[in-house]
């Protein structure tokens, strides 16, 4: 299968080899996430987010004294980042050759479902963690595979936000559109995830030289992983 029928996307704007629209991630801010990673690490901790997109925790993050080095492989996500160093990369070919306090990894990017994707993304991860460091990767509590259907909310800022199209094409695997909608502007997000029960990402963690050391605030969606 290949990448472009794991995930693509429509609507106005650039649309990310992934499929996300530049112009919709432009909109989005924080729910909460910077302060809970904050909460995490050391004071000034240098951080590694990998799919940083347009920024949206990036800035949060620096505000609260964190150096950060964003990456992602679209330059027109990055263009809209200030104040951090970034770089235009794919996740699995990225090499910077020195390691940071904390690698991020957001916005479920660990829950694709080509498995030798996955794992690039973490060998990238181990190889670009201090040995003191960790590793956050945000997925999907397992059963939320089992659970989610089809759903339409309004956000409060103007935004409407559709789930469409639910299938599971396989075992543990979820397809879905998203459907994004701002006044007469129309996105659409296709993507086939993978669910990642403890087990099996603690297998995928030991593979690339890491090993589960737990969940920020219990929170099973939050996984703090550190170095073998």
């Amino acid at each position: 299968m290949n990448s472009s029928q794991r995930y693509h996307g429509t609507g106005p704007g650039a649309i990310t080899p992934d499929g996300c629209a530049v112009d919709y991630y432009t909109m989005l801010t924080p729910s909460g996430e910077p302060e809970r990673i904050h909460a995490a690490i050391p004071e000034g901790a240098s951080i590694l987010e990998l799919g940083a997109g347009a920024g949206r925790i990036t800035h949060s993050l620096l505000d609260l004294g964190h150096r950060v080095v964003a990456v992602d492989e679209s330059p027109e996500m990055l263009a809209h980042i200030k104040g951090a160093e970034t770089v235009c990369s794919s996740i699995q070919s990225l090499a910077l050759h020195r390691t940071f306090d904390l690698v991020l990894l957001m916005s479920f990017v660990i829950e694709t479902s080509d498995d030798e994707a996955r794992r690039a993304f973490l060998r990238t991860c181990r190889e670009h963690v201090a040995d003191d460091g960790c590793v956050i990767l945000q997925r999907q509590p397992p059963e939320w595979y089992d659970t989610i259907e089809p759903f339409e909310r309004e956000t409060g800022d103007g935004r409407t936000v559709r789930m469409t199209e639910v299938s599971r094409p396989g075992p543990g695997l979820l397809a879905a559109t998203m459907e994004y909608t701002v006044d007469d502007r129309r996105w659409t997000h296709f993507f086939l995830s993978k669910r990642l029960d403890d087990d099996f990402l603690e297998a995928e963690l030991s593979e690339a030289g890491l090993e589960l050391s737990g969940f920020l605030d219990g929170d099973r969606g939050w996984v703090r992983a550190v170095p073998r």
